[in-house]
């Protein structure tokens, strides 16, 4: 174990600090044709044969569409202070266009004041990947005006919930928008355009800058706008130069393509070289990049383990270890002479290994990257293969041990200086893991899939005393 997980004295954290856990809406919503509700990609792309395993959909998920109350009592019972989750965009303004479904927001506005009644701070994202259906027919993120259509969207729902939610996320891992629902096609919509990729990528971008104009001008100025990125902590084998410049390729793509718009107001002259002979970068058109470097109130990062990269000595063969599933496509645009590979140490069961120190210069990073700026670690978390025991409860000291190193190294980050305001664990609730489907658990509550009954594993209750104490317990607390 780790020694960060076993320190000499109490790790502590400051009295404001938000404990909260994640969600998002297709991973546990389910009624997918309620209220007004049509497709998204991820309806599209579930019900596909052969994208998912066990051809899992989020038809029902964890049903937490007609169980949000008891979802809201059980982290109110588990002492959160925060809960960020997502809103469907096809529940709200179903084709993508046009009027909201009142039925739709009711939803989303009576999940927020059940929150607020249990003492528990919400904050919303708006774009969890579940693209409406309607707007990937009419070209999805590689066209210029889904980023108009995310506008007119995020003002609907910043009208209807910005009197209640203070804490606001535009998008959620774009990365994984772009590069795995264009790229490599292992999440939704499945397209393995490369060139595509990257236009969606900036088409994102603009989206997140059109939004947050959008949010900001039907909510209360209190309110904090941000964006969570899956900003990857990329190191080479070695210093050799080849080596460095297979790091700096994917640092670009997987960082640099999103934080340099975003608060350098430019894309990184590396990026475009590299990338050169895709596209020349023609649908960047003038002023995007300054509606995209928005001024920002927070950032949201999403940490889980870091990418070991090299340059590749001949062609690759055989599966990408880069930790995004298994297609002969890849999520890394002209990076063809780039290698990944495992890095060292125990594993979750997708086959991560477990760094905390990579969250740790994560954090530090973006201290520097984006100086004052407020941080929040947005999503972190481990799937294993949890199981009940004979009477019923089910324990998972991996996690808990996952969870206690990852929290030491934000606090050593914050004692570093950086500015963390807060933790959102992933996930509140084992649910449906994309193109995994239902064969990985991330939940610090466990479902029974069958009957959808939920069991907080010994890492929610380890959590939740954390949450209300403010110090993290031993590991030995399970």
């Amino acid at each position: 174990m780790p020694e960060s997980a076993q320190p000499v004295t109490p790790v502590t954290f400051p009295p404001a600090f938000l404990w909260g856990a994640a969600t998002s809406a297709y991973q546990i919503e389910g009624a997918v044709r309620e209220d007004g509700r049509t497709p998204s990609i991820w309806d599209t792309f579930s019900h596909t044969p052969g994208k998912t395993t066990g051809g899992d959909t989020g038809d029902i998920a964890v049903d937490h569409y007609h169980r949000f109350r008891d979802d809201v009592a059980l982290m109110a019972e588990l002492g959160l202070s925060a809960y960020r989750f997502s809103i469907s965009w096809s529940r709200v303004q179903p084709t993508g266009r046009g009027p909201a479904v009142q039925r739709g927001l009711d939803f989303y506005r009576n999940l927020v004041d059940e929150l607020l009644e249990h003492g528990i701070k919400p904050a919303v994202t708006l774009y969890h990947w579940d693209l409406p259906q309607e707007l990937e027919d009419a070209g999805g993120w590689p066209e210029r005006d889904t980023a108009y259509r995310f506008a007119e969207y995020a003002q609907i729902v910043g009208e209807a919930l910005g009197d209640r939610v203070e804490q606001w996320i535009t998008l959620n891992e774009p990365w994984c928008s772009a590069f795995l629902g264009y790229a490599s096609g292992i999440h939704a919509p499945g397209r393995t355009d490369p060139a595509a990729s990257l236009r969606a990528a900036h088409h994102l971008n603009l989206a997140h800058g059109l939004g947050t104009k959008a949010l900001r001008s039907v909510m209360p100025a209190r309110n904090s706008v941000a964006v969570s990125l899956n900003s990857a902590v990329v190191r080479s084998v070695s210093d050799a130069p080849g080596d460095l410049a297979a790091r700096q390729r994917i640092d670009d793509l997987a960082n640099g393509i999103f934080h340099g718009p975003m608060f350098q107001g430019a894309y990184p002259q590396s990026l475009l070289t590299a990338t050169s002979s895709l596209t020349d970068w023609d649908f960047v058109q003038d002023g995007d990049l300054a509606l995209i470097h928005q001024p920002l109130d927070a950032l949201g990062l999403n940490y889980y383990t870091p990418s070991l990269v090299s340059a590749a000595e001949s062609a690759p063969t055989g599966p990408r270890a880069d930790g995004h599933g298994v297609t002969a496509y890849s999520p890394w645009p002209a990076s063809e002479d780039v290698a990944f590979h495992q890095s060292p140490g125990e594993r979750t069961e997708m086959g991560w290994s477990i760094d905390p120190t990579g969250l740790h210069d994560l954090i530090m990073r973006y201290s520097k990257l984006a100086p004052g700026l407020p941080l929040y670690i947005t999503e972190n978390g481990a799937a294993y293969d949890d199981k009940p025991d004979p009477d019923g409860q089910v324990h998972d000291p991996e996690r808990i041990a996952y969870l206690h190193g990852h929290l030491a190294a934000v606090r050593r980050a914050i004692e570093d200086g950086a500015d963390v305001r807060g933790y959102y664990l992933w996930s509140l609730l084992d649910n449906f893991e994309w193109s995994y489907g239902y064969s990985k658990r991330f939940g610090a509550v466990y479902v029974d899939y069958t009957t959808l009954e939920r069991t907080p594993k010994s890492s929610a209750l380890w959590y939740g005393q954390a949450a209300r104490t403010g110090a993290l317990p031993s590991v030995e607390s399970d």
